[in-house]
């Protein structure tokens, strides 16, 4: 018996720690993670929406230049050298948008302007060329980034371009003329729209594709016209001056003739009308001055000479009449 319950207190016993066993072995699976293989951790060019790092960049990622740029030359003749600059346009496939030139003479020296536009890749290459013209004094460019420009009108092209593209398939499906009239009317809105658009990204296709460069082509200082170099030269520099500047005085001697006979006019005019006004001055002051001297000349007499009633007419025939009667023997 005691052998039988040591067996069964055994089996017990192992049945129990096989329980244990069972349950701790479920709990620890649940608790401990599985254990998986590393995974290599994704490059940022493998993320959700992001191109694949080997695929090629999209074409309206690429940086959008505006190049222009203005360049001083000295050459020993202008004008050839403007010519030279042509061909160097034309061989890289450029082309001149204007152009001017003024030949020197004995007072200014030549010179010529040139507004070139050459291939953008090719710009550097251009300018450094422009050496083997004259002597570049100067150079001066400058590189505008208008990549946002370009893809806000690129996008905004594709939007609109969509959206007529259903306006006429809205068109094509009408059912009836009102619905056919309005689609008609937002398409040519969107049209106007697109055609706007379209144009200002081929001009700036255009900036972008070619850089615009001013060049100015001057004449050495060295070589500039009118500078002596000997005692004969400014001998002969310095008649032709004396002459030009008789020439200059004759011709202003020439346009001041009728200006002096304008100017003798007015003051003719303007001595006349002085004349005319100290004229009736005089009159006008010796017509005052006349009745005033008759009206005073009476009342002096009568107060010196007669006493008031008296006729001085009688008192003179009475005088005489004495007198008469004095003679008479």
């Amino acid at each position: 018996m005691r052998k039988l319950a040591v067996v069964m207190i055994g089996l017990l016993g192992l049945l129990f720690v096989a329980g244990c066993g069972g349950v701790d072995s479920e709990n620890t699976g649940a608790s401990v993670p599985t254990m998986s293989p590393p995974v290599a951790a994704e490059a940022p060019g493998f993320r959700e929406g992001a191109p694949p790092k080997d695929s090629p960049a999209p074409a309206n990622s690429d940086r959008k230049e505006v190049i222009t740029g203005s360049i001083d030359v000295s050459a020993e003749d202008p004008i050839a050298a403007a010519a030279t600059v042509t061909d160097q346009v034309n061989a890289v496939d450029g082309r001149i948008d204007s152009r001017t030139e003024q030949p020197g003479t004995d007072k200014r020296t030549a010179r010529a302007v040139l507004s070139v536009r050459v291939p953008a890749d090719k710009t550097d290459a251009f300018v450094t060329g422009l050496g083997g013209v004259g002597t570049v004094t100067r150079v001066s460019t400058n590189r505008d980034d208008v990549t946002m420009q370009w893809q806000d009108l690129d996008a905004r092209i594709r939007a609109l371009q969509s959206s007529v593209d259903r306006l006429r398939a809205l068109m094509a499906g009408a059912a009836n003329t009102a619905d056919l009239i309005a689609a008609e009317e937002a398409l040519a809105s969107r049209q106007g729209e697109l055609d706007s658009l379209t144009a200002q990204k081929r001009s700036l296709d255009d900036q972008v594709a070619l850089s615009t460069l001013t060049i100015t082509l001057t004449a050495d200082e060295d070589r500039a016209p009118g500078d002596p170099d000997n005692f004969w030269d400014g001998i002969v520099s310095g008649w032709h001056s004396l002459v030009d500047w008789l020439k200059d005085a004759v011709v202003f001697a020439g346009k001041a003739v009728p200006w002096l006979g304008f100017l003798a006019v007015i003051g003719a005019v303007l001595w006349a009308l002085v004349r005319l006004v100290r004229g009736r001055g005089r009159k006008t002051g010796a017509a005052v001055s006349a009745p005033t001297a008759l009206a005073t000349k009476p009342d002096t007499g009568a107060e010196g000479k007669h006493s008031v009633g008296e006729d001085p007419k009688g008192a003179d025939s009475a005088d005489g009449a004495g007198d008469d009667q004095a003679e008479q023997p």
